[in-house]
């Protein structure tokens, strides 16, 4: 199934133009210079109280592409920095490169071709210490050398000095002397800022192929949420929880009961303050697409009943945020008319939705991505790939909470 799904799934790498110079107003947001050049796209940010990072792909010619990031300061995106580049990357619409900080340790990862294979590749870490100026590059992640689907990374700051990692792991699916494909499993581990790999874990045996996964730090520690797969091909989300250093079995956080035979490539995406875990997802069950959120008041033990919003022209690609204990801003992505919009809304634990709110107009094709959403302060800021007449560029804007 994961095949004849991932035929509509496009290996691309479209030419873009360059960012504009002059601020701009999208909606009510404030548009600010994009720090990335031509043929950019697939941008991910990452914040915590001190750090703003945004990290993407540029492409140099017509072989080599390049992962570069720039730090927000002060409102403005400062000069970018390339961390690596190479001519034999997977570079996807869905499965993105990521970036994260902590304590001035930088952790990013890229996808490498294993094979000739379409879909095996594999992830490679990228690993800057703090104090020091140079990246150490393409380290492997994962353990095993089969020519596999590795990717759909979520990496978080972890201790002191070192990264959780998580991400989902096609070592099974390798076809042997004709037997059966296994499943694809969802896999995590301890990175040190060395690249040493520790408590390697195999958390589910079966999840669906190709969404997006997502984690979070509670009081309790590292929970995991991502898209499961029963036999029956039910694809609603789960959760995997670390207490008392072990791993518990995998709970669905909802019975959405979405029975779809192909991998809809909508993962979900979670935020934790303390003991309170949010999730967003979106979910096309009974034939209704919607984007749900769920909180959870005990470190994603029990959840609340879901909270919908959206419409039946909801296309999903969800992030969310915590403004705080009882308050979370979901983005996501509506279809209207040929295009699309970027919308958010404001929810909050006793079900309480704000009207949804557009930050900008975008294209509804594969090539404009999973927009992303941060909190820097009292503002949000929002990163997303601009397709304008076949070529695409990475815009980023803020607005202020007041205004949402």
């Amino acid at each position: 199934m994961r095949l004849l799904f991932y035929l509509g799934i496009l290996f691309f790498f479209t030419p873009v133009s360059c960012a504009k110079k002059s601020k701009q107003k999208v909606g009510e947001a404030q548009s600010i210079t994009s720090p990335a050049g031509t043929n950019a796209s697939l941008p991910y940010l990452f914040t915590n109280t001190e750090t703003t990072l945004l990290s993407w792909i540029e492409e140099v010619n017509d072989s080599l592409v390049s992962l570069r990031y720039s730090e927000l300061k002060e409102g403005e995106w400062l000069n970018p920095t390339t961390i690596v580049s190479g001519s034999d990357w997977f570079v996807n619409w869905a499965d993105f490169p990521s970036i994260v900080e902590n304590n001035g340790h930088l952790f990013s990862h890229i996808l490498k071709k294993s094979s000739e294979g379409t879909y095996s590749y594999d992830v490679k870490m990228n690993l800057k210490r703090a104090g020091t100026s140079a990246w150490y590059t393409e380290m492997p992640l994962h353990s095993d050398q089969t020519p596999t689907e590795h990717g759909f990374v979520t990496a978080i700051p972890y201790q002191a000095d070192s990264f959780f990692v998580t991400w989902l792991d096609g070592r099974n699916t390798e076809e042997i002397d004709g037997q059966e494909r296994g499943a694809m499993t969802i896999r995590a581990a301890e990175v040190s800022v060395k690249g040493e790999i520790v408590n390697e874990v195999l958390l589910d045996s079966r999840t669906c192929d190709c969404c997006q996964t997502t984690a979070a730090v509670t009081e309790n520690g590292p929970v995991v949420i991502y898209r499961d797969r029963t036999e029956n091909e039910i694809r609603d989300i789960s959760i995997v929880r670390l207490v008392n250093s072990k791993w518990t079995n995998p709970v669905s956080i909802h019975e959405d009961n979405w029975k779809i035979n192909g991998c809809p490539v909508n993962g979900p995406k979670a935020a934790a303050i303390e003991n309170v875990l949010v999730v967003a997802w979106f979910t096309g069950a009974n034939e209704q697409s919607a984007v749900e959120i769920a909180f959870s008041n005990d470190n994603g033990t029990n959840f609340n009943a879901p909270i919908t919003i959206g419409s039946d022209n909801v296309i999903g690609r969800v992030d969310v945020v915590l403004l705080d204990k009882n308050t979370a801003l979901v983005s996501y992505v509506e279809s209207k008319d040929k295009s699309a919009q970027l919308k958010v809304a404001k929810i909050n634990q006793s079900g309480e939705v704000s009207n949804a709110k557009v930050i900008t107009e975008i294209s509804a094709s594969r090539k404009s991505g999973f927009p992303q959403m941060e909190l820097v302060g009292d503002k949000i800021l929002f990163a997303w790939t601009d397709v304008l007449s076949g070529k695409s560029n990475v815009r980023t804007s803020l607005i202020s909470i007041n205004d949402l």
